[in-house]
Parts: C-alpha cells; structure tokens; sequence
C-alpha cells in the first residue's frame, strides 16, 4: 500500500480516473436533478443525497463484484449471430426507460393543462423517484465501473475516485438542478440530452456503439448556446435608463 501511495503514476491514474467519471456522471445529475424538480422543494435535497447515495454504493458494490460484472459480457444465447449477453440487456431497458422518460417529460412540459392535471407530491413520490433514480444508476454504473477496470489496476484506486467523483457530484447537483428549474429552456435541453444518451444506450446493446464524445460536444456547444440566449434574454428585460440633459441653475 505505501508503494501504491508514493508512486507517480498512481496519482496521475486516480486524477484521471477521477475527471473521467465525473464527466461520466454528467448524465446521472440531470436525470436525478429533473427527477428531483417534481417534488416539493423541502423533498428535492433529500431526493438528491438518497440518488447520489445509491449510485456511489452501486458503483463500489459492482467494483467490488468486478468478476460478476466482467460475466456479463459472457453470451447468455446467440441469435441469428448476434450475441445477447447481460449487459447488453441491461443497457437496451436503460436505454428504454430513459428514452420513455424523457419523451413523457417532454410531452408533459408542452401540455397547458400539465399543472393542473399533476397529482399532488407526497411520501410515496419521494420513494418512487428514489426508485426511478435507483434504477438507472444500475444502468449509469456500468459505463462507469468498466471505465475504471480499464482505466486502473487496482482496486483502492477505483474506489477512490469513484468516492470523489460522487463527492463533486453531491456538491453540485443542487446547483444544476436550480440553475435548471430557473430556466424552462435548459430543461428541455436536459431532457432533450437525456433522450439521446438513451438511443446511444440501445444502439451500444444492439451492437451499434456511437463515441459518447460526439453527443458531449453537441450538447457543451447547444449549452453554451443557450447560455448566451438566456443572457441576451436578460440584457432585453433590462430597462434602458435614459440620461437626464445637464441643467445649469
């Protein structure tokens, strides 16, 4: 263990590590934090710890089971020569769920009579958006456990900066999910975001995988696109303060 902590290369692969997943979780925070959003504001807060709670011990649990998780590549059948393997059935209901999801979000959001036809938010909405997120992080971890097998050796360094990454995750999710509430458009594209990572989910389990890195850059340049819209928006709700002529006395 002391070698692990003074070598170099170590702490290179755990700073790596570390950013990876986070950029990973992108993802996990935008589909907890419009979760979240439907319940009452009090619940939102615990909504989100209980999520991130889930997912980091989702992650350490499928590390620590990294011999199970490495079977599910194995083929369970083989169909016309395509091979069904585990993993590849839990990415395709991910990929469904997310993409059922997010189409119902969408709808819901260009329906006039949304408010009025949503059910009252109680305990038993908590339990089930916790279930919903609880769902998904299974799915999320995936992507996330094998990038660490492959990215590292040792066990201590995967769990290390999945713990971190969780960490970051858990300091700033109150602030998308604000910074998304505040602004009806950045939902839209949230959820606009979500539904493509769920095609790219059913397209990896039908053996048509697309470089997640294309759809992180569409959607950091349609963010930074908005984010100038909403400024221009701001910038016109100004009220222009017109400059009173000088007056001698």
């Amino acid at each position: 263990m002391l070698e692990l902590l003074t070598s170099g290369e170590t702490w290179v692969s755990l700073a790596t590590l570390t950013a990876l997943e986070i950029v990973l979780g992108i993802d996990n925070i935008v589909f907890l934090s419009i979760l979240a959003g439907k319940l009452p504001p009090p619940e939102q807060p615990k909504a989100r710890r209980l999520g991130l709670a889930f997912a980091l011990a989702t992650r350490v649990l499928l590390l620590l089971g990294i011999g199970w998780v490495m079977s599910l590549e194995h083929p369970l059948v083989t169909v016309g020569g395509f091979e069904v393997t585990g993993r590849r059935l839990i990415l395709f209901a991910g990929g469904l769920f997310l993409v059922a999801k997010a189409t119902k979000e969408i709808f819901e959001r260009l329906e006039v009579e949304h408010e009025a036809a949503r059910p009252p938010a109680g305990h038993s909405t908590l339990v089930w958006v916790v279930i919903q997120i609880g769902l998904l992080d299974i799915v999320f971890s995936l992507d996330s456990v094998i990038t660490a097998v492959g990215m590292a050796r040792h066990l201590p360094i995967m769990i290390t900066a999945v713990v971190l990454a969780v960490l970051v995750m858990l300091a700033f999710s109150g602030h998308v999910a604000g910074f998304i509430d505040r602004h009806p458009s950045m939902k839209v594209l949230a959820l606009s975001f979500l539904l493509m990572v769920g095609v790219l989910l059913v397209a990896e389990s039908l053996g048509k995988p697309v470089d997640k890195g294309y759809v992180y850059f569409a959607m950091a340049f349609s963010l930074l696109v908005e984010l100038i819209n909403i400024r221009a928006r701001k910038a016109q709700a100004r009220p222009v303060q017109l400059h009173q002529p000088y007056e001698r006395s």
